[in-house]
């Protein structure tokens, strides 16, 4: 993910004014080190940079599994029940986002703009559909 790309994403979190946790791994080559810009506040969650995945989403505070669509964290996510906001970026995950969205109709997929881009207000718009879906 792009260093704008990564801000767009904390921008839009800090939009919800809901609880979160954000894990932020290193990139495998450990090259990568993700900045964080200067309006980000990050207060009403909680960023790491690793969790028990399964333990959290099976936490009956989890209202939804913000994920990249990769085969564990669909397998885990399904198993336990959580609905997903999805955001593929490889190969297979963009055949899981397709089942999860339009097959078992569990999630909601992040729209990219015409650049390739997601906006934080693409970020809250869909949150707010997926809270009001939920709620229904």
């Amino acid at each position: 993910m792009e260093q704008n790309q990564f801000n767009e994403l904390d921008l839009g979190l800090d939009l919800l004014d809901k609880p979160f946790l954000w894990v932020v791994r290193p990139s495998n080559d450990n090259k990568v080190n993700y900045t964080y810009p200067n309006d980000f506040h990050g207060s009403k969650g909680k960023i790491a940079g690793w969790a028990p995945q399964r333990k959290i989403l099976n936490h009956s505070a989890i209202a939804c599994f913000f994920s990249h669509c990769g085969w564990n964290s669909t397998i885990e996510g399904v198993h336990v029940g959580v609905s997903f906001l999805c955001w593929p970026f490889l190969t297979d995950q963009f055949l899981n986002k397709s089942y999860i969205c339009d097959v078992w109709k569990i999630g909601l997929e992040l729209e990219k703009d015409d650049k390739g881009f997601i906006s934080r207000q693409e970020i809250r718009k869909k949150v707010d559909q997926f809270i009001s879906w939920a709620n229904n």
